[in-house]
């Protein structure tokens, strides 16, 4: 979505779908103005007429990857995972180097224990992009299950570099510093993540004090 539509949407955002809805009516095979639309919808709250949006926009251009990856997400969110894989999937068809499809299927494959399609999806996501900050913090807590420690510490490390305010990641560097037996420097990730508004677990701060004691 353009900056001026992002701009206009926190000005007055009936007006915007007001403004969208006209010009899909007027360009009923307008692929952007639906796209646009859908993403619109969503911000609104109006899920089920962003599915409707996105899907007439990959109606019109099978090709429409984009629309793929956002009502993937939609059904992801919904817990649809079977339909999110389909939609994720066909954009990596249509667009074999969009970083964002690939680190969707790295989420579907962890949310279906798939670990290993898991890291060779969130993998390619960082061939493509190694600037997605949230794939290296999902990486980094697909890798800590696998009991990967040193490249999992990596991982978490690169996910702090580029989003030091991401509370998950400082956790998921604590974890992996944890497993990797800094413990010392895993309670500064920890307090880290909690400065920043983290949940930390319980049973992990427990863990980890027990090792300090």
């Amino acid at each position: 979505m353009s900056e001026n539509v992002q701009e206009n949407l926190q000005e007055d955002l009936p007006k915007v779908i007001e403004e969208f809805e006209k010009k899909c009516q007027q360009s009923p095979n307008n692929v952007m103005a639906h796209h646009h639309l859908g993403l619109i919808y969503l911000k609104a709250g109006r899920v089920d007429d962003a599915i409707k949006m996105l899907e007439r926009a990959i109606a019109i251009d099978p090709m429409s990857g984009e629309s793929m990856i956002n009502l993937g997400a939609i059904y992801f969110s919904r817990g649809d995972i079977a339909k999110a894989q389909e939609l994720n999937e066909e954009a990596i068809r249509v667009m074999p180097d969009t970083a964002q499809a690939h680190a969707n299927m790295g989420l579907i494959w962890q949310q279906r224990n798939e670990l290993d399609k898991a890291i060779a999806a969130y993998d390619k996501a960082i061939q493509h992009n190694p600037k997605l900050a949230t794939v290296w913090v999902n990486l980094t807590s697909v890798l800590t299950m696998k009991g990967e420690d040193e490249r999992a510490i990596k991982s978490a490390y690169k996910g702090v570099e580029l989003d030091p305010d991401s509370p998950l990641a400082q956790n998921n560097l604590a974890v992996a510093l944890f497993f990797g037996g800094e413990f010392k420097l895993a309670k500064v990730h920890m307090e880290k993540a909690r400065e920043l508004g983290y949940s930390v677990d319980p049973n992990f701060v427990n863990r980890l004090e027990q090792e300090l004691a």
